[in-house]
C-alpha cells in the first residue's frame, strides 16, 4: 500500500484528521468518502495515482476527526460548509473533488453551490444526495425524533479482537478482506474488553429531511465542472436504474463509466477506477 501521511486541520474549532498521498504540487484533489466510512477508503486509489496531491479526509463524526456538537446535526447544508472550510484549511482555492456514496453526494452539492471553486468532479457510486417522495416528510421527522430521543440509551456494540469488525464490513458492504481491514483499522477504538466504532452514533439515526428526486435533479443540472461518473453494476438498491442514469444525463458535462463490481468498486477494483480517473483528469482545462 502506497506511504500516506497523517495529518490534522483546524476547521472552525473542529478537528478533521486525514491522510495525504502522491505529490506535492501535483493537481489538488480533495477525497470524501462515504457513510461511516473513513480515509482508508483511498488509499487503494493513492497507490495508482501518484502524481496527484491527494488529501483524503475523515469527515467529522468519521475516522479521527472530532463528532459534531451536540447542538449541531449532521446535515448536507453543514457538509457543504464544512467541505469548504476543510479546502481553505489546506490552504486551496480550486481544486478536484472526489467523492464516493455519501462523500460523492457532498462532492455534487458542493460543485454545484461552489462551482468556480471546483475544477473537475469524480463521483462514484452516487451523484447528488439521496431522495425522497414529498409525502414522507412527516414521517422521516417522527422517525428521526423517535430515534434521537432513545439514543442515550443505546450502547455501543463491543467486539472482542479486530476479526469481528473485519467479518461484518466484508458482510454487509462485499468487501474484500485487505480493504476491510483498511476501515476497520481507522474506524475503530480500543476500549475495556475490546473495540468500539470510533464513527459518531448519531449518524446511525435515520435521515430527518430528504430533497426530493427534483430538487436534486436541479442540483446535478446546477454543476459546470467536468464530471466523471462511476457507476459499479448491478446498481445498488438504494439507487436504481434508470434513475442513476437519468441523473447523469443531466450533466452539462458529464462523462459516465460503468464496470462490473460492487458498491465500494474503488476499493477493490483501485487499478481500474484510477485509470479512468487519469483518463478524466487529463483532459481537464485547467490540470497543466
Amino acid at each position: 500500500m502506497t506511504a500516506a501521511s497523517a495529518f490534522e486541520l483546524d476547521c472552525g474549532g473542529l478537528r478533521v484528521a486525514g491522510l495525504r498521498a502522491g505529490k506535492r504540487g501535483g493537481l489538488k484533489v480533495l477525497a470524501l468518502h462515504g457513510w461511516l466510512d473513513n480515509a482508508a477508503s483511498f488509499l487503494p486509489l493513492a497507490e495508482h495515482l501518484p502524481s496527484l496531491d491527494l488529501a483524503m479526509i475523515d469527515l467529522p463524526g468519521h475516522g479521527l476527526s472530532d463528532h459534531q456538537p451536540l447542538t449541531t446535526p449532521y446535515t448536507t447544508p453543514n457538509a457543504i460548509v464544512q467541505t469548504l472550510a476543510i479546502a481553505d484549511a489546506l490552504g486551496w482555492d480550486r481544486f478536484v473533488l472526489l467523492g464516493h456514496s455519501m462523500g460523492a453526494a457532498i462532492a455534487s452539492m458542493v460543485a454545484a453551490v461552489a462551482g468556480e471553486r471546483v475544477l473537475g468532479l469524480v463521483s462514484i457510486e452516487a451523484l447528488g444526495g439521496l431522495s425522497a417522495p414529498a409525502d414522507e416528510t412527516v414521517q422521516r421527522l417522527r422517525s428521526y425524533v423517535d430515534a434521537m430521543l432513545k439514543l442515550d440509551a443505546k450502547k455501543l456494540r463491543l467486539f472482542p479482537d479486530l476479526a469481528a469488525p473485519v467479518r461484518a464490513r466484508m458482510m454487509v458492504n462485499q468487501l474484500s478482506e485487505a480493504s476491510a481491514r483498511l476501515l476497520v483499522e481507522r474506524g475503530v477504538q480500543a476500549v475495556d474488553g475490546g473495540w468500539t466504532w470510533r464513527s459518531d452514533p448519531r449518524l446511525m439515526l435515520p435521515t430527518a429531511v430528504r430533497m426530493t428526486d427534483e430538487q436534486v435533479c436541479d442540483v446535478v443540472s446546477s454543476i459546470q465542472c467536468p464530471v466523471q461518473v462511476i457507476y459499479a453494476t448491478p446498481a445498488q438498491a438504494y439507487f436504481p436504474e434508470p434513475q442513476r442514469s437519468r441523473r447523469a444525463s443531466l450533466l452539462r458535462d458529464g462523462r459516465l463509466h460503468t464496470l462490473p463490481g460492487h458498491h465500494h468498486v474503488h476499493m477493490d477494483q483501485a487499478a481500474e477506477v484510477a485509470a479512468v480517473i487519469e483518463g478524466f483528469i487529463a483532459g481537464l482545462p485547467d490540470a497543466d
